[in-house]
């Protein structure tokens, strides 16, 4: 019979690498000291040592090292206007959000781009309890190559992540777990620079609302202080002397900014372009 031990079967792997370049690890350090020198023999390239260290490194960290704080989640809540969920949709390039209730901590299931797709393609009426998923909880505690294992098993792209007393604690998915084993996965909706700020056309961005007021500054060209506010959700929420609803928009500095995001408490993410002058 098989071994399903996955330390075992590790062990296995590891030696026979090991015998491979020539010798038996006694522990992980003489293993590292054996790669490096495979790849100083030219028997192992850069890019391949790089993803060994990963591997080792996932096996060490937990969810809470990588996951998306709780303030930082792109959510839909329960009671949203399906044009305010595709225009959500559409500014956070996201493909899954989870759906909320009253607050974060009432997950109710997760809610698929490509189902929105589907409705607007056939030109049915969108219903959401129609088209939630069950949504993966996993604790923050839980190994990353534990929580990898578990994406594949169960055929899951994100997990919500749950603290020590039930609440929700942020988000993973496993483009973040795999991120730490290859780098940095980019694809058309992040830019080099900050992934906070995204250029959607020319003049038109995309901006989540943790962005330091100093980031957007520099990418905008704009002046704003942040003496009162660090951060530009912060700055807007201060404008309408309110917490704004999604489609809400002001003007500052010659710049709309428009909520595509929010909840009950705060911004999550904006839409931004010069305002229109009505001279």
């Amino acid at each position: 019979m098989a071994d399903d031990n996955p330390d075992s079967s590790q062990r296995s792997l590891v030696g026979r690498i090991a015998q491979a370049l020539g010798g038996e690890p006694r522990d992980r350090k003489e293993l590292t000291d054996i790669l490096r020198d495979a790849h100083e023999r030219a028997l192992l390239d850069a890019d391949s040592l790089s993803m060994i260290d990963g591997v080792f490194q996932v096996a060490d960290m937990q969810v809470r090292d990588v996951m998306i704080p709780r303030g930082q989640m792109v959510c839909v809540e329960a009671d949203t206007p399906f044009a305010d969920i595709l225009e959500a949709v559409i500014e956070s390039g996201h493909s899954r959000f989870p759906v909320v209730g009253e607050s974060r901590d009432e997950i109710r299931g997760v809610l698929l781009a490509k189902d929105i797709l589907k409705v607007v393609a056939a030109g049915t009426d969108f219903v959401l309890q129609d088209h939630l998923r069950k949504a993966a909880l996993t604790p923050e505690s839980k190994r990353l190559n534990v929580l990898l294992r578990d994406f594949r098993n169960n055929r899951n792209h994100m997990a919500i992540v749950i603290d020590e007393y039930g609440g929700v604690a942020g988000l993973v998915t496993i483009e973040d777990v795999l991120e730490q084993i290859v780098g940095d996965i980019d694809d058309e909706h992040d830019t080099e620079e900050d992934a906070n700020i995204r250029e959607n056309g020319e003049r038109q961005y995309a901006v989540q609302a943790l962005t330091p007021i100093e980031d957007v500054n520099e990418a905008l060209g704009l002046e704003f202080s942040d003496e009162e506010f660090d951060t530009i959700g912060g700055l807007v929420t201060h404008a309408f002397g309110r917490v704004p609803e999604a489609g809400e928009s002001v003007a500052l500095e010659g710049w709309e900014f428009s909520v595509v995001a929010a909840d009950k408490r705060r911004i999550e993410a904006l839409a931004v372009s010069p305002a229109v002058s009505l001279d």
